[in-house]
């Protein structure tokens, strides 16, 4: 002990508990922020790995549709058409189709992105071959006129619907591999107006001009979406609007679909070509604002033709009302705008391809609904388009999972980029 020490005791048990006392709340001060720290990792690491509210709205528009696709047919085994068929045999055949489709979104969901960036040439390639194919007698079914189907047992696949998802993932990765040459007709525009003008003939073919147009609208949305230039884009509708005038004009049965749209009323159109029509905006009319209640369409009995597939809208106002159609219009608008802005994180994050591919599944779904439900509401021609998610049939409800099950999966690797972690 030194000689201070012996002369001022009382200061080393002064030092003794000073010490003690910063020692103690400096350790304090370490848990604390340890805590804290630990507080904010595990906050971070409850941020969802996937769009719950994506999944539910999705969810909810396949319900609504197996339910009403039920309502709607049920009665279709009482007329001749359909009578070797059971009551409920459109009701199971949509059931298996939800499960096998459901079954692909899971598998889907759990391929990388980067891959249908790298195989999109050959998809899209393969489902040209496959629109060749079902115009082959022997080899596609033809129903009511068109042969757009090949029998694959459980259902009839319809190449056409797997154009449309093969259109984003080809015009998404086209976009960027031509970023620099957007602005050229020639190196730019040319190369994807032949692609798109020879799945225009094939699909024309069928016909199904439905199908065309919303390929065309996927291909140069994305275009549109990518910086393509201005004027050649304007061109572009201009040659768009004055080819489906062409189409029009020279096909006396789409003319008169034509007339009839515009004159739904008259006579000779309301026994005709605008049978459709009529009876789907006396459908409309009879709901009201509630609906006659689920079950309570006369229209379904035998009336409106295609009442469970392209006209499910028009059952669906008629037996749920005006606030059922608003409820249905809201869910698509949702999906479209998660859809969007799932496009737009993947695009701040440098993922060029998957900005654009989550932005075509938006431009999919949210055109072929509002042309759906513009037919159905006497606003667009009569045209053969089913309502994603919710219509009668196979195909169309497996590729629209499977737009969905690839748009999730973007969004989940999204997530990943944005916690700090490697893809």
């Amino acid at each position: 002990m030194n000689l201070k020490d012996k002369l001022f005791p009382d200061n080393r048990l002064s030092l003794d508990r000073f010490w003690n006392f910063s020692r103690g709340g400096i350790d304090n001060f370490r848990t604390g922020l340890r805590d804290a720290v630990s507080g904010v990792e595990q906050t971070r690491s409850r941020m969802m790995e996937y769009d719950q509210l994506l999944v539910w709205a999705v969810l909810s528009l396949m319900l609504i549709g197996l339910v009403m696709v039920y309502s709607a047919s049920i009665t279709l085994a009482d007329g001749p058409k359909y009578a070797n068929y059971s009551s409920n045999f459109f009701l199971i055949r949509h059931m298996i189709s939800l499960v096998i489709a459901i079954g692909v979104g899971i598998w889907v969901f759990k391929i990388p992105t980067k891959v249908w960036d790298r195989y999109s040439p050959l998809i899209f390639g393969f489902t040209v071959l496959l629109l060749i194919a079902v115009l082959i007698p022997g080899v596609g079914k033809g129903v009511n006129g068109a042969r757009r189907w090949i029998p694959l047992g459980l259902m009839n696949f319809q190449p056409s619907e797997l154009m449309k998802f093969a259109a984003i993932i080809f015009a998404a990765s086209y976009t960027v591999q031509r970023q620099e040459y957007l602005h050229s007709f020639v190196k730019g525009m040319l190369p994807m107006g032949i692609a798109v003008a020879l799945v225009g003939g094939l699909l024309m073919a069928e016909p199904d001009m439905g199908a065309f147009v919303v390929v065309a609208l996927i291909a140069f949305g994305i275009l549109f979406l990518g910086g393509i230039n201005a004027k050649l884009f304007g061109g572009l509708i201009a040659v768009g609007l004055m080819s489906g005038a062409a189409m029009i004009a020279l096909s006396p049965f789409r003319r008169g679909r034509m007339l009839a749209f515009m004159d739904p009323w008259q006579v000779d159109n309301a026994a005709n070509k605008g049978y459709q029509l009529t009876h789907s905006l006396m459908a409309f009319g009879r709901g009201e604002w509630f609906g006659t209640g689920l079950g309570g369409s006369v229209e379904k009995l035998h009336y409106l033709p295609e009442a469970h597939t392209d006209f499910i809208m028009a059952v669906i106002g008629e037996e749920l009302g005006f606030v059922g159609v608003v409820v249905m219009i809201f869910l698509f608008y949702w999906i479209v705008r998660r859809a969007f802005l799932i496009g737009r994180t993947a695009l701040q994050l440098d993922r060029s391809f998957a900005g654009l591919a989550a932005k075509g599944v938006a431009i999919w779904i949210g055109w072929q609904a509002f042309i759906n439900i513009g037919v159905n509401l006497g606003l667009l021609p009569t045209k053969g388009l089913t309502l994603p998610l919710v219509s009668y049939g196979g195909s169309a409800i497996l590729m629209n999972v499977v737009a969905i099950a690839m748009l999730l999966r973007i969004d989940y690797e999204n997530r990943i980029l944005m916690r700090g972690g490697k893809l």
